[in-house]
């Protein structure tokens, strides 16, 4: 069927999606997220169809995913044909019923991924259903394979390749940001790819894009890590592993993350990394609650690696409370300049030094932990940051109070005095993004008190940074609503928490034991 092309001059966020009136998609055949075969000239593409009701009959309308690939400027005339199911939707079904898929099933799932051929809706029922049953090792290890196959990969020529990943689940983890330079300073490469925040109040992009530009190309990525050993950027331009950023679009508002070992070894495989360390922060505050549940992880992430061909080691690290007191981009950036230069925060100093001399290890240096402590007492790391903020394209000799924080400021101070026993790592990032983090750069949260330090009554205990005055009021007040820092005097204090409800009603209610 032909149809006369409308351009939309709007994107759909990477969709292929294209928009027809009820009465062309009765002549087509189709029903609304039905695939079409658009064909113009000697290029095709499978679409996703969305039907509009007052949409002109024997038009089509494109969002810019489709326009800019056909190189279309509007009224064009195309070929609509309505479109199988892909082979993949079988395997999808088979996995909502249960069944272990093997590895040419996935391959053809990521594939079909990959090229837009499924959509959200079907992406969800396969995520969801990965959620319900799980993987085997063996699925994880195809995921990880096609997942790395269906994208770009680095070659830098060389071993070994060093590489740190945390899986996150606390607040103001800025260790790549001393690790990188530390290793890159004794001569070993160590190209760190980096995640934006998903769901938290920073990533690593987001902290470092606060120094110099993150968004390198992988010819300006190899030059980086030709002059300095090592580089610090966000992995979402490099089309690397690209099912991944895919797969975690559904996965965000699901609120799962089913595919947490592919998703991280397949963006290591694709960047040529041999030796790995993973921090797999643990404790009532983290991601990982308990350490039976860390050394079953942290078994999962050596066995995959193993198939993979890759050197993994995993570090089971505290994870009770935010690493060091910064928490969003600009101020853990500030933070983190400021400890490489000698002083900072002695908790974020310790498990970067911990982390370098484990990846040291790995690769056959005695007294890691020494040499990484002596390489950042000595000036070295920070001579080797400089190097790389230099050449990503930022000034190399910026101080800590040059970085723009914001300028909007409020603090939350103790009602009475006590000793710090408890802090809510995910009500501290709650705040911080309620501030405006990590969008906008400069907000968030300085935590004036950690476990375990005494509190006078009306000290501070947190700081609140913003850049909008609307914004600074809504985290002020979350933190009040939220108490993120419990202090204690007394025994009894330490023991009640919290009472739920905060008043007991005699009223009589329906229980059920189970």
């Amino acid at each position: 069927m032909k149809l006369t092309a409308e351009v939309l001059k709007i994107t759909a966020g990477g969709k292929r999606i294209a928009i027809i009136s009820e009465e062309t998609a009765n002549s087509l055949g189709v029903h609304s997220s039905d695939r079409i075969r658009i064909i113009h000239g000697s290029q095709e593409m499978i679409a996703i169809t969305n039907i509009a009701t007052h949409f002109p009959r024997n038009r089509i309308g494109f969002y810019e995913e489709i326009s800019n690939t056909f190189g279309l400027k509007g009224d064009e005339t195309v070929i609509v044909e309505h479109a199988e199911l892909p082979e993949s939707i079988v395997h999808v079904r088979g996995k909502v019923s249960g069944e272990r898929l093997r590895e040419k099933e996935i391959k053809t799932i990521v594939e079909d991924v990959v090229e837009r051929h499924l959509s959200e809706v079907e992406i969800a029922a396969f995520l969801t259903a990965l959620n319900i049953y799980g993987l085997s090792m063996g699925e994880n290890e195809a995921l990880s394979k096609a997942m790395v196959q269906t994208g770009k990969t680095l070659d830098f020529g060389q071993t070994p390749i060093l590489d740190k990943h945390s899986i996150g689940g606390i607040p103001g983890d800025k260790t790549s940001l001393l690790v990188v330079p530390i290793i890159a300073a004794a001569g070993f490469t160590i190209p760190k790819t980096s995640s934006r925040a998903v769901t938290s109040p920073a990533g690593t992009a987001d902290r470092f894009e606060t120094l110099c530009p993150v968004k390198l190309s992988i010819p300006e990525i190899k030059r980086v890590v030709e002059k300095t050993n090592g580089c610090l950027v966000w992995g979402g331009a490099l089309d690397l592993a690209p099912a991944d950023d895919l797969f975690i679009q559904v996965e965000y508002p699901l609120g799962i993350d089913p595919l947490l070992l592919p998703s991280i070894l397949s963006k290591k495989k694709a960047i040529g990394a041999t030796h790995i360390i993973i921090d797999i922060p643990t404790g009532r505050g983290a991601k990982i609650k308990d350490l039976a549940e860390a050394y079953t992880l942290a078994s999962d992430f050596v066995d995959l690696g193993k198939r993979l061909q890759m050197n993994i080691q995993c570090a089971l690290t505290y994870g009770e409370q935010p690493l060091g007191r910064a928490v969003g981009p600009a101020l853990e950036a500030r933070e983190a300049l400021s400890t490489i230069m000698g002083n900072g925060p002695d908790d974020l100093k310790e498990k970067a030094i911990t982390l370098a001399g484990m990846i040291f290890e790995m690769v056959g240096v005695k007294n890691g932990h020494e040499k990484a402590q002596n390489i950042l007492q000595s000036g070295k790391a920070e001579k080797k940051l400089r190097e790389i903020i230099k050449e990503q394209g930022g000034t190399p000799e910026v101080k800590p109070e040059e970085i723009h924080v914001g300028d909007k400021i409020a603090s939350i101070n103790a009602t009475k005095s006590g000793r710090v026993l408890w802090i809510s790592t995910e009500s501290i990032a709650r705040i911080a993004k309620a501030a405006g983090a990590p969008k906008a750069k400069g907000a968030g949260v300085i935590l004036a008190k950690k476990l375990g330090e005494n509190v006078k009554k009306d000290s501070v205990l947190l700081e609140i940074y913003a850049e909008r005055n609307n914004k600074l009021k809504t985290a002020l007040e979350l933190a009040k609503k939220l108490q993120p820092i419990i202090l204690s005097k007394k025994i009894r204090d330490q023991i009640l928490l919290d009472k739920i409800p905060e008043k007991f009603s005699t009223e009589k209610t329906f229980m059920l034991e189970r």
